[in-house]
């Protein structure tokens, strides 16, 4: 059997939160009783486990990613696993655990009340002004991944989709796609918004105004994709290209357009936004413009640490930049 740290304790003759704070060093024990604890731990062989460790730190060293679990979560947040991985991996270079959570399920003032962890990392579809008020009043350390969507004095990272939404435009110019067709999300949407705006103020920078019949709201469905598509293509009105604000909208698209016989980029062009879920099994292989989202979690995971050092520190930031990743489905016209 494994020797604990209650072992150690009673070979010492004092408590385990002393064998702890001698594990950590504390200056406050006396010289006599470092020497009897640390000849208890010789005696018996014991090697400090984390959670030990964590006790006379008085800490968890586990953090809570709280986040929605429902049924098809994974295919309706496609990047979340993505972004989990990359708080994971920069949480344990300094030997913090990740647990996960679902909203549904968990009751939040209890994590923050019961020190079951020393901090919160929320999904931005988990946050409302509820938790926010309890994460606020208890000054507990957090995260949110995203814009929260509302004004208040949470800290949160997030991309930045106005800015990925300026990128398609400049990648449709340096093209020479002029009138282009932007198909959105929901028209609440924080980020299909953000993208559509970004857009439409960066073709304005080259003096190209997008008129209000060239941008579409949809559902985000593949059906709605297809449908509003095809009523585009056979209106006699047809653009030099379309810009689908998700993956899951660029198959509807695609669908609508060889179901016309059109070919692309040749008879239109078309350009979408994050290579995950879909983009990389559309033919033809379609022009992205990507965020690296591992690379948000790993920026989300350093500064929850920032945060746990100074819990007074503010953080609200835009993290990782986009990149356009060329495929087929765009090209400079001749």
């Amino acid at each position: 059997m494994a020797v604990t740290i209650t072992d150690v304790a009673n070979e010492a003759g004092v408590s385990k939160s002393t064998v702890s704070k001698v594990l950590n060093h504390w200056p406050t024990i006396s010289p006599a009783t470092v020497a009897r604890v640390n000849a208890a731990i010789e005696k018996l062989h014991y090697t400090p486990n984390s959670r030990a460790v964590s006790f006379a730190r008085q800490t968890t060293q586990n953090i809570v990613y709280l986040t929605d679990l429902a049924k098809d979560a994974a295919y309706q947040n496609p990047h979340m696993f993505d972004i989990m991985c990359g708080v994971y991996h920069e949480l344990a270079r300094t030997d913090y655990s990740l647990s996960l959570a679902d909203i549904s399920t968990t009751n939040i003032e209890n994590v923050i009340k019961g020190h079951s962890s020393d901090g919160l990392i929320i999904h931005g579809s988990a946050i409302n002004p509820q938790i926010a008020s309890l994460i606020i009043d208890n000054n507990f350390p957090h995260i949110i991944i995203g814009h929260p969507g509302f004004d208040s004095r949470l800290c949160w990272v997030d991309t930045n989709h106005a800015l990925a939404g300026n990128y398609a435009a400049d990648h449709m110019i340096s093209c020479g796609y002029t009138d282009v067709a932007f198909i959105g999300g929901c028209k609440t949407g924080y980020i299909s918004t953000q993208r559509e705006k970004g857009f439409v103020s960066g073709m304005l920078d080259y003096g190209y105004r997008i008129p209000q019949r060239r941008i579409i709201f949809t559902d985000s469905s593949r059906k709605q994709g297809y449908e509003t598509t095809h009523i585009l293509l056979t209106s006699g009105d047809i653009p030099h290209a379309i810009i689908c604000e998700n993956n899951t909208l660029a198959l509807g698209v695609i669908k609508a357009i060889q179901e016309l016989a059109l070919r692309i980029p040749e008879d239109i062009a078309v350009l979408t936004f994050d290579v995950y879920p879909y983009s990389s099994i559309i033919d033809p292989k379609l022009t992205v413009v990507d965020i690296n989202v591992y690379d948000m979690g790993v920026q989300a995971g350093s500064m929850m640490l920032r945060k746990l050092e100074n819990p007074t520190l503010l953080i609200q930031s835009y993290t990782t930049l986009p990149v356009v990743i060329q495929g087929e489905s765009t090209k400079p016209l001749s």
